[in-house]
């Protein structure tokens, strides 16, 4: 009997996806619930799965390729046995990636990649839609250092290479051409220019934040207001409590719980802030379902903390680890990133001193976080040093005026810098 793999439901108002990469190969076992490929949408990426077990019978639409919801991916053949994966794929074909306006379409192996390089490139598995790249780009799988399942070489390995010139991070820079010499002169042609730039098709993930981004510019009238924060009081009491906290709930105290905490205390004090437009609308929340950015290899993904008005500290702590760990290890779902009414954004881990942060459309409003520096602060007719942190709301004035974002924002800094009001709910 054979089983036909489709596309499944994608979540809301997502009708295509892009194959990224099968995890079998025709002929293969398959087991029941076992990964088969994964597809690309322009908010996660998701794997699909074998919903009976036997072998890999057909594919029919190849990596790359654009697909739409229900579409016929492939077929198993329930019950029939198949061949064990491969351990290791082969080395990549670099030669096959050669233009062939560069170099004769007879030249040597040897020519094109080092013995030596090839080699290395044998020891390690290399996922499909990685060798595609790998061949695009003329790299060497040898120098790339593999973050997947059992070392494997991700997609996701070598676009880092390519940020970082064709090797990894850990690993040594190829060696694209000898050292400037007096006597031969540099090469030319596309093979000399080829090294200063990489071409790369943008994900569908890419594709969307820019059009997301560029859509909340050309929509809503965005502006930003500022503030700073004296982080002393929080700093203090989570240097008190954080060992007692871990102790008690296995998780860390970060400031996240209280960002969150003092977001919330300020949106139920001013409305408009977690508000939206439709059409000729306003649509006041009475819930808090806070959007808190992540940062991925892949591009900037805001997952929802659902309800985080009736959580406790302990329990928003584990709620944004868990959903950044499912970022991180793209395993999002689309219930996932849906339904935020406010953003909060940190980009302080980078060491952004301060920014202006875009909407996260259609919320009205979003909320930067950024490094704490100390700095020389008047206190009472002194100066004293102080951890000072910038904030940055953005919002839309269609719906803020500049009364609510001021006064937001003043509410979330009284709230920082006196902690313990919002465990007391002050």
């Amino acid at each position: 009997m054979t089983v036909e793999i489709r596309v499944p439901v994608l979540g809301e108002s997502v009708t295509e996806a892009t194959v990224g990469q099968w995890f079998k190969k025709v002929g293969e076992s398959v087991a029941k619930d076992e990964p088969l490929l994964e597809l690309e949408t322009d908010k996660v990426t998701l794997e699909v799965n074998a919903t009976e077990a036997g072998r890999l019978d057909e594919i029919v639409v190849a990596e790359g390729e654009d697909v739409e919801v229900g579409a016929l991916l492939g077929q198993i053949a329930e019950g029939a046995a198949g061949s064990a994966p491969e351990k290791a794929s082969e080395a990549p074909k670099e030669e096959a990636a050669e233009k062939p306006a560069a170099a004769p379409a007879a030249a040597p192996k040897e020519e094109v990649a080092p013995a030596a390089a090839s080699t290395s490139a044998t020891k390690v598995e290399v996922l499909p839609a990685a060798q595609k790249l790998i061949e695009e780009n003329n790299l060497d799988a040898g120098k790339l250092r593999g973050t997947g399942k059992d070392g494997r070489i991700t997609k996701g390995d070598v676009l880092e290479a390519l940020e970082n010139g064709g090797a990894s991070p850990a690993a040594p820079a190829p060696a694209t051409a000898p050292a400037p010499a007096p006597a031969p002169a540099a090469p030319s042609g596309p093979r000399a220019e080829e090294a200063r730039e990489e071409r790369v098709k943008m994900t569908r993930l890419r594709k969307s934040i820019a059009a997301r981004l560029k859509d909340a510019q050309n929509t809503a009238a965005m502006l930003t207001t500022y503030n700073e924060v004296d982080m002393s009081g929080m700093l203090d009491l989570r240097a008190e409590y954080k060992e007692l906290f871990l102790k008690k709930h296995g998780v860390k105290l970060g400031f996240m719980s209280f960002f969150t905490k003092a977001c919330i205390a300020a949106l139920q004090e001013t409305p408009a802030v977690n508000a939206e437009i439709d059409g000729d609308d306003l649509v006041y929340k009475n819930y808090y379902n806070m959007g808190i950015a992540v940062g991925t290899d892949s591009g900037l993904v805001v997952p929802v903390l659902r309800d985080a008005d009736k959580l406790s500290f302990a329990e928003v702590e584990k709620g944004i680890g868990a959903l950044g760990k499912k970022a991180r290890d793209g395993k999002l779902s689309m219930a996932d990133l849906q339904g935020g009414t406010f953003t909060i954004t940190n980009g302080g881990v980078y060491g952004s001193l301060m920014s202006s942060p875009i909407l996260n459309p259609p919320q009205a409003a979003v909320l930067g976080m950024h490094k704490i520096q100390e700095r020389p602060m008047v206190i009472k007719g002194e100066i004293k040093i102080r951890p000072m942190m910038y904030l940055a709301l953005t919002y839309d004035h269609r719906i803020i005026d500049g009364k609510e974002a001021v006064t937001f924002l003043v509410r979330v800094k009284d709230a920082l810098e006196d902690p313990q009001r919002l465990l007391l709910d002050l």
